[in-house]
């Protein structure tokens, strides 16, 4: 291994140093995203109804205020072409991926008798296409977590059955099960008629305030 090293010119010392290290990253990287996955966020845990008080009628009013917020909470798709720049190609996974691929690259010219200034230049030319494309993939990953995430304005218009009673008149919250992007769910709703809800009763979504349905009778 001494003898290796010690036969090896400047640059190819340097490309070397270069290229092991970010590869090993880039491995310790790869092993850590399968074993942990990718992170999504927690999501919309529609069925957690810990800490609200169903009895608290005037408390369920207040989540009207909620439907102010706009596109404040829209769910974006990921589709609209400016989500992806080229500042987010920096990144510690493309940094990573550059400079392996340009390592590696830059390495096999100078092996191959190719002048030192033209392999780093190649070398540095499929770094940045890797790096480009690193920095495609996890944008169209995103893209795909995102066209995932259950977004429950979704369930307007749509029809469920009542699970837990509704109580009249908005005060308190039961609970319904429906189909929602192609899931059958459970969710938390309220209703503002004068009669309850029994369980069994088929209902309709009419809006969604602070992730609670709003419900009434399907006529």
């Amino acid at each position: 291994m001494t003898e290796w090293w010690n036969g090896l010119d400047g640059a190819l010392r340097i490309l070397y140093c270069i290229a092991i290290p970010s590869t090993l990253v880039m491995v310790i990287q790869t092993v850590l995203s399968l074993l942990g996955g990718f992170e999504g966020g927690g999501g919309i845990d529609t069925s957690d109804t810990s800490g609200i008080d169903f009895h608290g009628g005037s408390d369920i009013g207040e989540i009207a205020d909620a439907s102010d917020m706009g596109d404040i909470g829209k769910i974006s798709d990921g589709g609209n072409p400016h989500d992806f720049s080229i500042m987010s190609m920096i990144t510690l996974q493309g940094i990573v991926t550059f400079l392996t691929v340009m390592g590696w690259s830059s390495i096999v010219g100078v092996t191959s008798g190719t002048p030192v200034f033209l392999s780093v230049m190649v070398g540095i030319a499929m770094g940045f296409v890797a790096m480009y494309a690193a920095a495609k993939l996890l944008h169209a990953s995103r893209k795909l977590t995102e066209n995932g995430t259950l977004d429950l304005r979704n369930a307007i218009g749509e029809s469920g059955r009542v699970y837990i009673p509704i109580p009249a008149g908005g005060s308190g919250i039961g609970k319904i099960t429906m189909q929602v992007q192609g899931r059958y769910v459970e969710c938390s709703a309220i209703a503002f008629g004068e009669e309850m809800l029994p369980t069994g009763e088929l209902v309709r979504v009419t809006d969604v305030r602070n992730d609670i349905l709003i419900v009434e009778e399907d006529q």
